[in-house]
Protein backbone atom coordinates (compact mmCIF):
# COMPACT_ATOMS: atom_id res chain seq x y z
CA UNK A 1 0.00 0.00 0.00
CA UNK A 2 1.35 3.27 -0.47
CA UNK A 3 1.89 5.47 2.03
CA UNK A 4 -0.54 8.76 2.59
CA UNK A 5 1.12 11.18 1.53
CA UNK A 6 2.17 9.63 -1.85
CA UNK A 7 -1.58 8.24 -2.70
CA UNK A 8 -3.03 9.75 -5.93
CA UNK A 9 -4.52 13.37 -5.79
CA UNK A 10 -7.66 12.72 -8.14
CA UNK A 11 -8.12 16.51 -7.55
CA UNK A 12 -4.89 17.36 -9.08
CA UNK A 13 -5.67 14.70 -12.07
CA UNK A 14 -8.51 16.69 -12.83
CA UNK A 15 -7.10 19.89 -12.71
CA UNK A 16 -4.19 18.47 -15.09
CA UNK A 17 -7.38 17.24 -17.69
CA UNK A 18 -8.60 20.52 -17.48
CA UNK A 19 -5.83 22.42 -18.12
CA UNK A 20 -4.65 20.25 -21.19
CA UNK A 21 -8.12 21.34 -22.75
CA UNK A 22 -8.00 24.64 -22.29
CA UNK A 23 -4.39 24.34 -23.89
CA UNK A 24 -5.79 22.89 -27.28
CA UNK A 25 -8.89 25.00 -26.92
CA UNK A 26 -6.38 28.02 -26.86
CA UNK A 27 -4.59 26.55 -30.29
CA UNK A 28 -7.55 26.04 -31.77
CA UNK A 29 -8.39 29.86 -31.64
CA UNK A 30 -4.95 30.55 -33.07
CA UNK A 31 -4.30 27.81 -35.75
CA UNK A 32 -7.06 29.28 -37.55
CA UNK A 33 -4.81 28.87 -40.80
CA UNK A 34 -4.98 25.63 -40.78
CA UNK A 35 -8.54 23.95 -40.49
CA UNK A 36 -6.98 20.55 -40.04
CA UNK A 37 -5.28 21.68 -37.05
CA UNK A 38 -8.26 23.82 -35.39
CA UNK A 39 -10.51 20.35 -35.64
CA UNK A 40 -7.94 18.06 -34.47
CA UNK A 41 -7.22 20.43 -31.89
CA UNK A 42 -11.23 21.10 -30.55
CA UNK A 43 -11.22 17.33 -30.97
CA UNK A 44 -8.89 16.91 -28.39
CA UNK A 45 -10.41 19.26 -26.29
CA UNK A 46 -13.78 17.27 -25.95
CA UNK A 47 -12.19 13.95 -25.66
CA UNK A 48 -11.84 12.43 -22.74
CA UNK A 49 -10.00 9.35 -23.20
CA UNK A 50 -7.32 11.29 -25.65
CA UNK A 51 -7.13 13.67 -22.76
CA UNK A 52 -6.22 11.05 -20.66
CA UNK A 53 -3.32 9.96 -23.37
CA UNK A 54 -1.72 13.60 -22.54
CA UNK A 55 -1.75 13.63 -19.07
CA UNK A 56 0.30 10.90 -18.71
CA UNK A 57 2.93 12.77 -20.54
CA UNK A 58 5.37 15.22 -18.97
CA UNK A 59 3.76 18.82 -19.44
CA UNK A 60 6.23 19.97 -21.96
CA UNK A 61 5.65 17.26 -23.93
CA UNK A 62 1.73 17.88 -24.65
CA UNK A 63 1.90 20.80 -26.79
CA UNK A 64 -0.39 20.44 -29.64
CA UNK A 65 2.06 20.96 -32.32
CA UNK A 66 4.56 17.92 -31.24
CA UNK A 67 2.07 15.67 -30.46
CA UNK A 68 0.58 16.68 -33.84
CA UNK A 69 3.69 16.38 -35.77
CA UNK A 70 4.31 12.95 -33.84
CA UNK A 71 0.95 11.57 -35.25
CA UNK A 72 1.84 12.78 -38.81
CA UNK A 73 5.40 10.71 -38.57
CA UNK A 74 3.89 7.67 -37.86
CA UNK A 75 1.17 7.89 -41.02
CA UNK A 76 -1.50 9.61 -39.63
CA UNK A 77 -2.94 11.76 -42.66
CA UNK A 78 -2.95 15.40 -42.17
CA UNK A 79 -5.12 17.47 -43.86
CA UNK A 80 -7.57 14.61 -42.24
CA UNK A 81 -10.24 13.52 -40.23
CA UNK A 82 -9.61 13.72 -35.98
CA UNK A 83 -10.69 10.29 -36.06
CA UNK A 84 -7.12 9.42 -37.46
CA UNK A 85 -5.75 11.47 -35.01
CA UNK A 86 -7.42 9.70 -32.20
CA UNK A 87 -7.12 6.11 -33.34
CA UNK A 88 -3.53 6.42 -33.77
CA UNK A 89 -2.68 7.95 -30.22
CA UNK A 90 -5.23 5.33 -28.56
CA UNK A 91 -3.37 2.54 -30.36
CA UNK A 92 0.04 3.19 -29.75
CA UNK A 93 1.76 0.25 -29.14
CA UNK A 94 4.67 3.41 -27.68
CA UNK A 95 6.57 3.98 -30.44
CA UNK A 96 4.13 7.49 -31.43
CA UNK A 97 5.03 8.54 -27.62
CA UNK A 98 8.53 7.82 -27.75
CA UNK A 99 8.65 10.49 -30.83
CA UNK A 100 6.90 12.60 -28.70
CA UNK A 101 9.44 12.34 -25.73
CA UNK A 102 12.37 12.39 -27.83
CA UNK A 103 11.57 15.35 -30.10
CA UNK A 104 11.01 18.54 -29.41
CA UNK A 105 8.86 21.33 -31.58
CA UNK A 106 11.99 23.38 -33.19
CA UNK A 107 10.03 24.50 -35.85
CA UNK A 108 12.29 27.11 -37.56
CA UNK A 109 9.89 29.79 -39.90
CA UNK A 110 12.21 31.88 -42.10
CA UNK A 111 8.96 33.78 -43.00
CA UNK A 112 9.19 35.68 -39.51
CA UNK A 113 12.34 37.67 -41.03
CA UNK A 114 9.89 39.61 -42.62
CA UNK A 115 9.08 41.47 -38.93
CA UNK A 116 12.31 40.82 -37.59
CA UNK A 117 14.29 42.87 -40.54
CA UNK A 118 12.32 45.92 -39.73
CA UNK A 119 13.20 45.64 -35.85
CA UNK A 120 16.71 45.45 -36.91
CA UNK A 121 16.62 48.63 -39.47
CA UNK A 122 15.23 50.39 -35.89
CA UNK A 123 18.19 49.40 -34.38
CA UNK A 124 20.41 52.29 -36.21
CA UNK A 125 23.58 50.59 -36.07
CA UNK A 126 25.45 51.31 -38.84
CA UNK A 127 27.73 48.61 -39.13
CA UNK A 128 27.20 44.96 -39.80
CA UNK A 129 25.14 43.25 -36.97
CA UNK A 130 26.61 40.22 -35.14
CA UNK A 131 23.14 38.00 -34.79
CA UNK A 132 22.51 35.76 -32.11
CA UNK A 133 19.71 33.63 -31.57
CA UNK A 134 18.00 32.44 -28.55
CA UNK A 135 16.30 28.72 -29.42
CA UNK A 136 17.90 28.77 -32.59
CA UNK A 137 17.01 24.86 -33.87
CA UNK A 138 18.89 24.70 -37.28
CA UNK A 139 19.89 28.27 -37.39
CA UNK A 140 17.46 28.92 -40.33
CA UNK A 141 16.36 32.16 -39.16
CA UNK A 142 20.42 33.68 -38.95
CA UNK A 143 20.42 35.10 -42.52
CA UNK A 144 18.18 37.88 -43.03
CA UNK A 145 20.21 39.00 -45.34
CA UNK A 146 19.54 36.65 -47.47
CA UNK A 147 16.15 36.74 -48.15
CA UNK A 148 13.89 38.91 -50.58
CA UNK A 149 11.18 40.70 -49.16
CA UNK A 150 7.97 42.29 -50.34
CA UNK A 151 6.20 44.34 -47.38
CA UNK A 152 2.67 45.25 -48.91
CA UNK A 153 0.98 48.49 -47.33
CA UNK A 154 -1.56 50.71 -47.89
CA UNK A 155 0.57 52.93 -49.61
CA UNK A 156 2.03 50.32 -52.30
CA UNK A 157 5.09 47.56 -51.52
CA UNK A 158 8.38 47.88 -50.28
CA UNK A 159 11.13 45.68 -52.38
CA UNK A 160 14.46 44.96 -50.56
CA UNK A 161 17.29 41.92 -50.50
CA UNK A 162 17.44 38.98 -53.47
CA UNK A 163 17.11 35.47 -52.41
CA UNK A 164 14.28 33.50 -51.71
CA UNK A 165 10.86 35.56 -51.15
CA UNK A 166 9.22 36.74 -47.91
CA UNK A 167 5.87 38.41 -48.30
CA UNK A 168 4.00 40.25 -45.41
CA UNK A 169 1.40 42.65 -45.35
CA UNK A 170 2.03 45.93 -43.29
CA UNK A 171 -0.11 48.18 -41.73
CA UNK A 172 1.47 50.93 -39.77
CA UNK A 173 4.33 53.23 -39.73
CA UNK A 174 7.14 50.69 -39.70
CA UNK A 175 10.16 51.75 -40.57
CA UNK A 176 10.27 49.44 -43.51
CA UNK A 177 14.62 48.95 -44.54
CA UNK A 178 15.56 49.71 -48.19
CA UNK A 179 18.25 47.12 -47.79
CA UNK A 180 18.23 43.97 -45.49
CA UNK A 181 20.41 43.75 -42.70
CA UNK A 182 24.29 43.66 -43.14
CA UNK A 183 25.34 40.60 -40.92
CA UNK A 184 28.78 40.49 -40.07
CA UNK A 185 28.83 37.14 -37.46
CA UNK A 186 25.75 34.54 -36.94
CA UNK A 187 25.27 32.30 -33.58
CA UNK A 188 22.83 31.00 -31.65
CA UNK A 189 22.39 28.40 -28.36
CA UNK A 190 19.50 25.54 -28.26
CA UNK A 191 19.48 22.63 -25.93
CA UNK A 192 19.18 20.77 -29.55
CA UNK A 193 20.62 22.26 -31.70
CA UNK A 194 19.80 20.81 -35.40
CA UNK A 195 22.37 20.16 -38.35
CA UNK A 196 21.22 21.12 -41.65
CA UNK A 197 23.58 18.42 -43.16
CA UNK A 198 21.34 15.69 -41.35
CA UNK A 199 18.39 14.91 -43.85
CA UNK A 200 16.18 13.29 -40.36
CA UNK A 201 16.27 16.23 -38.64
CA UNK A 202 15.84 18.47 -41.96
CA UNK A 203 12.47 15.97 -42.46
CA UNK A 204 11.61 16.30 -38.54
CA UNK A 205 11.05 20.22 -39.36
CA UNK A 206 9.50 19.72 -42.23
CA UNK A 207 6.91 17.19 -40.46
CA UNK A 208 6.12 20.42 -38.19
CA UNK A 209 4.95 22.45 -40.70
CA UNK A 210 0.88 22.65 -40.98
CA UNK A 211 -0.47 20.46 -43.03
CA UNK A 212 -2.06 22.78 -45.42
CA UNK A 213 1.02 25.28 -46.11
CA UNK A 214 2.96 24.25 -48.75
CA UNK A 215 4.24 27.59 -48.76
CA UNK A 216 5.81 27.33 -45.45
CA UNK A 217 7.30 23.89 -46.98
CA UNK A 218 8.95 25.60 -50.22
CA UNK A 219 10.53 28.01 -47.89
CA UNK A 220 11.70 25.81 -45.69
CA UNK A 221 13.10 23.84 -48.25
CA UNK A 222 15.28 26.98 -49.40
CA UNK A 223 16.06 28.26 -46.07
CA UNK A 224 17.79 24.75 -45.61
CA UNK A 225 20.09 25.40 -48.57
CA UNK A 226 20.53 28.76 -48.05
CA UNK A 227 22.40 27.48 -44.55
CA UNK A 228 23.95 24.86 -45.86
CA UNK A 229 26.41 27.22 -48.02
CA UNK A 230 27.13 29.05 -44.42
CA UNK A 231 26.67 26.82 -41.65
CA UNK A 232 26.00 29.24 -38.57
CA UNK A 233 27.86 28.68 -35.22
CA UNK A 234 25.27 26.86 -33.21
CA UNK A 235 26.02 25.97 -28.98
CA UNK A 236 24.43 23.24 -27.36
CA UNK A 237 23.14 24.06 -23.82
CA UNK A 238 20.94 26.16 -21.77
CA UNK A 239 19.98 29.48 -23.02
CA UNK A 240 19.95 31.19 -19.17
CA UNK A 241 23.66 29.56 -18.76
CA UNK A 242 25.27 29.95 -22.62
CA UNK A 243 23.54 33.20 -23.63
CA UNK A 244 26.07 35.97 -21.79
CA UNK A 245 29.77 34.45 -22.98
CA UNK A 246 27.91 33.70 -26.38
CA UNK A 247 27.06 37.68 -26.61
CA UNK A 248 30.56 38.47 -25.40
CA UNK A 249 31.83 35.99 -28.75
CA UNK A 250 29.76 37.68 -30.65
CA UNK A 251 30.68 41.41 -29.81
CA UNK A 252 34.10 41.02 -31.39
CA UNK A 253 32.66 40.86 -35.35
CA UNK A 254 29.77 44.20 -34.87
CA UNK A 255 26.68 45.14 -32.35
CA UNK A 256 25.46 41.99 -30.98
CA UNK A 257 21.41 41.61 -31.33
CA UNK A 258 19.78 38.70 -29.43
CA UNK A 259 16.43 37.74 -30.31
CA UNK A 260 14.04 35.68 -30.58
CA UNK A 261 10.43 34.20 -32.24
CA UNK A 262 8.17 31.74 -30.17
CA UNK A 263 10.59 30.38 -28.05
CA UNK A 264 9.67 31.03 -24.66
CA UNK A 265 6.73 29.91 -24.16
CA UNK A 266 8.16 26.74 -23.95
CA UNK A 267 9.66 27.93 -20.47
CA UNK A 268 8.10 28.17 -17.20
CA UNK A 269 7.33 31.69 -15.78
CA UNK A 270 9.86 31.62 -13.71
CA UNK A 271 12.70 30.87 -16.37
CA UNK A 272 11.30 33.61 -18.89
CA UNK A 273 11.51 35.88 -15.69
CA UNK A 274 15.07 35.08 -15.40
CA UNK A 275 15.82 35.30 -18.89
CA UNK A 276 14.26 38.83 -19.23
CA UNK A 277 16.07 40.00 -16.25
CA UNK A 278 19.40 38.79 -18.00
CA UNK A 279 18.44 40.55 -21.43
CA UNK A 280 17.89 43.90 -19.31
CA UNK A 281 20.97 43.48 -17.85
CA UNK A 282 22.64 43.28 -20.61
CA UNK A 283 20.77 45.86 -22.64
CA UNK A 284 21.22 48.19 -19.75
CA UNK A 285 24.90 47.29 -19.50
CA UNK A 286 25.44 48.34 -23.15
CA UNK A 287 26.65 44.83 -24.48
CA UNK A 288 23.69 44.05 -27.50
CA UNK A 289 19.98 45.26 -28.09
CA UNK A 290 17.57 42.37 -27.24
CA UNK A 291 14.36 42.00 -30.17
CA UNK A 292 11.57 39.65 -28.96
CA UNK A 293 8.99 38.08 -30.71
CA UNK A 294 6.61 36.38 -28.65
CA UNK A 295 2.81 35.37 -27.97
CA UNK A 296 1.51 38.41 -26.18
CA UNK A 297 0.81 36.83 -22.96
CA UNK A 298 4.60 35.55 -23.38
CA UNK A 299 6.21 38.89 -22.35
CA UNK A 300 3.47 40.66 -20.55
CA UNK A 301 5.88 43.19 -19.64
CA UNK A 302 6.32 43.78 -22.97
CA UNK A 303 3.34 43.71 -24.50
CA UNK A 304 1.91 46.37 -21.45
CA UNK A 305 4.08 49.26 -23.53
CA UNK A 306 2.30 49.06 -26.16
CA UNK A 307 -1.39 49.35 -27.05
CA UNK A 308 -3.64 47.15 -25.31
CA UNK A 309 -4.17 44.17 -27.28
CA UNK A 310 -7.94 42.92 -27.81
CA UNK A 311 -8.22 39.91 -25.97
CA UNK A 312 -9.72 37.70 -29.35
CA UNK A 313 -6.12 38.83 -30.78
CA UNK A 314 -3.97 35.82 -31.93
CA UNK A 315 -0.82 37.81 -31.88
CA UNK A 316 2.49 37.96 -31.01
CA UNK A 317 4.42 40.66 -30.00
CA UNK A 318 7.45 41.76 -31.76
CA UNK A 319 9.79 44.20 -28.42
CA UNK A 320 12.49 46.11 -29.42
CA UNK A 321 14.86 46.21 -26.12
CA UNK A 322 12.01 45.53 -23.67
CA UNK A 323 9.35 47.73 -25.71
CA UNK A 324 6.54 46.88 -28.08
CA UNK A 325 6.36 48.09 -31.57
CA UNK A 326 4.56 45.91 -33.47
CA UNK A 327 2.14 43.12 -33.75
CA UNK A 328 3.11 40.19 -35.54
CA UNK A 329 1.39 37.22 -37.44
CA UNK A 330 3.19 34.14 -35.52
CA UNK A 331 4.19 33.10 -39.05
CA UNK A 332 4.94 36.78 -40.13
CA UNK A 333 2.71 36.59 -42.73
CA UNK A 334 1.64 39.82 -41.69
CA UNK A 335 2.53 43.01 -39.42
CA UNK A 336 0.81 46.00 -37.48
CA UNK A 337 3.68 48.59 -36.70
CA UNK A 338 2.30 50.29 -33.45
CA UNK A 339 2.35 54.44 -33.55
Amino acid sequence: MLPSDSAPNPQLGQEIVQQIARDYSDFAAQATDSPCFVAWARGVAGDPDVLAWLAALPDAKRQPNLVFAAARRHGVAAPGPYAGLRAALLADDGRLRETVLTRSTQTNEVGRLATLAPAFALLGEERPLALVEVGASAGLCLYPDRYRYEWQTPAGTVRAGAGPLLPCEVTGPAPLPADPPAVAWRGGVDLNPLDVADPDAMDWLTTLVWPEHTDRRDRLHAAIDVARTDPPRLVAGDLLEELPALVDEAAAHGPVVVFHSAVLAYLDEARRARFAETMEGLVAEGRCHWVSNEGKRVLPAITATGSAVPEELPTFVLGVDGRAVAWTHGHGRSMTWLG
